[in-house]
């Protein structure tokens, strides 16, 4: 009780309650902005954190990771272009709420799921850090192979339309995600010569490719007049409806918190694999699965709860063990120590003081998070005021900046374009994006921790007498199962409503 008073004697002070606001506010504008990913950001912030206390410069990093990773549903909604990778899933129905007319809920929905996603993610850390952080560590190829597999099997569900396109898109996905350089022999393969493909595809011009090139493509070939969205921006969604929206859909922020937690634990799973998951649990969860994709709220409750739960999810092997959960706890993690601080299993003990006030942080920065975007929210909705003219040459320019900055090369343009195209003919052709993006995604980590786990045991059967690997394989079978029925059962349906017409 001594420490945490203490820790809340460091936290609340003027100075540092300005820096996490500071963080917040621009890790918003970095998070709505296509191409500028929440790393990016975190690293920008990086080298003001030497200059300042270990707990000011964690401070400083968090504001920007938590107002980063709720940044994104802005543009996701709006414009149907994730502004983060973490915000892929937002798009699906956050994007079809906002041509309904429904922008204002659209964006505070997400909002208050973010919000909501990151204090129970803050209470799960201070909870239950030791105990997670060790049940992370049982994770071993095998199971983190089962993880994917089951991350792969949302492709079925995430087939709109037709299935049989869906699972080429999926595998055209995974095919452009073997590209690159061996993971375990350290040969080249599908390079053709060019040294730039060695690393592969990098995955931020191929996101913001397939769904932002795309989609201003397709708008510059429309009418002027059907460019308009049904939004009216004087108009915000006001907060007792907001918190009503949630309490009837409490089960699924509660799930997809939780599983974004989980899913934050993991090793370089983070945010995007989080979103996309937690999206397909809630879609199969639902009594109308058919209504996702075309503006349910539950869509973008389940996106937003997990990407922002899997924050302090991703802290507690940091914490606990010197793990870092994902790239931006990489770098706090190397922000410490040049502080001179070791994280791991003393740190508690050593530095109880600094560990108590990184989880009032999360909690501080979460709510700095909600009214910055409660603030301006107004401000965003304005963005549909600006003539398509206007817009789409400015989002093409930001597009264009954010692929560049990834490794400021201009091959990461040429992808840019590439996907684009790709992307573009997809749409004419009903090809569904998101199972496509998912097999680019999971593709490599389900690739290399497969070899990983037949290289250290060539027996198959191990990973059905492994408990978690065992029972992430059969959940990955009946989701596919229930995604193929799915499907199945929707066309069937549609065909009988063709017929009575």
């Amino acid at each position: 009780m001594e420490n945490l008073l203490l820790s809340f004697e460091t936290i609340l002070n003027m100075k540092t309650l300005l820096i996490l606001l500071c963080g917040v506010t621009v890790g918003i504008i970095i998070g709505s902005i296509p191409g500028f990913t929440i790393t990016m950001g975190v690293a920008l912030t990086l080298p003001f954190s030497f200059s300042m206390d270990p707990v000011n410069g964690i401070a400083l990093m968090m504001g920007v990771q938590v107002g980063g990773s709720s940044g994104g549903l802005i543009t996701a909604c709006l414009l149907g272009i994730p502004g983060t990778p973490s915000a892929m899933a937002t798009t699906f129905d956050g994007y079809p709420m906002v041509k309904n007319g429904e922008a204002g809920r659209a964006l505070a929905i997400g909002l208050w799921s973010s919000f909501v996603g990151t204090i129970l993610s803050g209470i799960v850390l201070v909870l239950m850090t030791p105990l997670l952080a060790e049940w992370a560590l049982d994770f071993g190829p095998w199971e983190m192979f089962a993880l994917m597999l089951f991350g792969i099997s949302a492709i079925a569900s995430l087939s709109e339309g037709s299935l049989v396109k869906g699972l080429i898109a999926g595998v055209i996905g995974i095919a452009f995600s073997l590209v690159g350089t061996d993971p375990l022999l350290g040969t080249s393969r599908f390079t053709y010569g060019f040294t730039e493909l060695l690393a592969g595809f990098d995955f931020l011009p191929v996101l913001i490719g397939v769904f932002a090139f795309s989609q201003l493509m397709a708008d510059i070939k429309k009418p002027a007049n059907t460019l308009d969205l049904k939004t009216d921006s004087n108009v915000s969604y006001p907060i007792l409806k907001t918190i009503k929206d949630l309490w009837t859909s409490k089960l699924n922020v509660i799930r997809s918190s939780l599983i974004g937690v989980f899913v934050g634990i993991l090793p370089a799973a983070g945010g995007s694999i989080a979103n996309i998951l937690s999206y397909d649990i809630a879609k199969k969860f639902s009594r109308k699965p058919e209504t996702f994709g075309t503006g349910n709220k539950d869509g973008v409750i389940a996106a937003e709860s997990a990407n922002n739960s899997s924050i302090g999810g991703a802290f507690v092997p940091m914490l606990a063990f010197g793990i870092p959960g994902d790239a931006v706890t990489a770098m706090m993690l190397g922000a410490l120590l040049i502080h001179g601080i070791q994280p791991g299993p003393l740190l508690m003990q050593n530095q109880p003081v600094l560990v108590y006030g990184i989880f009032i942080s999360i909690f501080i920065a979460a709510i700095f998070m909600l009214i910055v975007q409660s603030f301006g929210i107004k401000m965003f909705l304005k963005i549909n005021d600006i003539p398509q003219h206007v817009l789409i040459p400015l989002i093409l320019m930001l597009c264009v900046l954010g692929s560049f900055a990834v490794n400021n090369r201009v091959f990461d343009v040429w992808v840019l374009l590439l996907f684009g195209l790709i992307g573009y003919w997809m749409k004419n052709s009903s090809f569904p994006l998101p199972p496509f993006i998912l097999g680019i995604i999971l593709g490599p980590m389900v690739e290399q921790n497969l070899r990983q786990a037949i290289t250290i045991n060539s027996d198959l059967t191990v990973f059905m007498t492994r408990p978690i690997s065992a029972v992430l394989i059969v959940l990955a079978v009946l989701s596919m199962a229930y995604g193929i029925y799915s499907n199945i059962k929707g066309s069937k349906d549609a065909e009988k409503l063709l017929e009575s017409k």
